[in-house]
């Protein structure tokens, strides 16, 4: 009997325990939230190995610090700190007054075909530091499966990222 008692005990437990944490929960609607990027480097440098079908920029650089978050509003927060191109003629600089995100999500088509939907941003400002801040909303395609946030060439057609989530 005492054995009966305390599983009904630990259960009671338990479910004090989950509903607690349930009630903590504050579903504000993040589906992506990231605080690393990684710079184009190696072979992602240039268009022989795009991500999810954007190349890479035409030279390489390296980010020192990134975070961010995408909602499923479409919500869109980021931020870099030293996203520069480190060799020469650069040394350390980055030579773009503005830089635009790219949110690609992995999505279906109409013909209910597995498709990639890259959504672009509006140009939002740099410094020489590399470091910038964007705050905006887009619209994401239904469903937005496994999404990636890429900083990129404020204008150059494909567009072109510097930095992509990840490590």
């Amino acid at each position: 009997m005492n054995k009966r008692i305390a599983a009904i005990l630990m259960m009671i437990a338990f479910g004090v325990i989950v509903l607690a944490a349930a009630e903590g929960v504050d579903d504000d609607g993040t589906i992506l939230e990231f605080s690393t990027m990684a710079g184009v480097t190696g072979p992602y440098v240039g268009p022989t190995n795009p991500i999810r079908g954007v190349p890479g920029g035409n030279a390489a650089w390296i980010i020192a610090e990134s975070h961010g978050n995408l909602k499923a509003n479409g919500e869109l927060k980021l931020r870099t700190r030293g996203l520069v191109i480190p060799g020469p003629p650069f040394n350390f600089t980055n030579p773009l007054p503005e830089f635009r995100a790219i949110v690609s999500c992995q999505s279906i088509d109409a013909n209910n075909n597995a498709s990639i939907v890259n959504v672009l941003t509006a140009t939002f400002p740099a410094d020489t530091a590399g470091n910038s801040y964007l705050d905006t909303t887009v619209s994401l395609p239904q469903p937005c499966v496994a999404p990636i946030i890429f900083v990129a060439h404020p204008t150059s057609d494909p567009p072109r990222w510097f930095a992509v989530t990840g490590l």
